[in-house]
């Protein structure tokens, strides 16, 4: 499980953390999390055309970071060796 989140949370050499990414994943679980509990307290009605353009936004947003900041990112150390 390790293993797991360090590949989804850091770079390409897989030893950086990023912290937009540690940040987006954030975001997406408090968006959902936020969403079951406004839904289910009985605060309002359940829109999925609302909801799924706000998941959208956050989705956006991520992959726009990780484009922008793309040629900033450590390269991969494994990159051209074939073992």
């Amino acid at each position: 499980m390790k293993k797991f989140f360090t590949h989804l949370f850091t770079s390409a050499d897989n030893t950086t953390f990023d912290l937009g990414r540690i940040l987006w994943a954030k975001m997406g679980l408090t968006f959902v999390g936020l969403s079951v509990w406004f839904y289910g307290s009985g605060h309002g009605l359940f829109d999925p055309v609302t909801w799924s353009a706000g998941a959208a936004g956050i989705l956006a947003g991520g992959a726009a970071n990780l484009k922008i900041k793309q040629s900033t990112e450590p390269g991969d150390p494994n990159a051209g060796n074939v073992s």
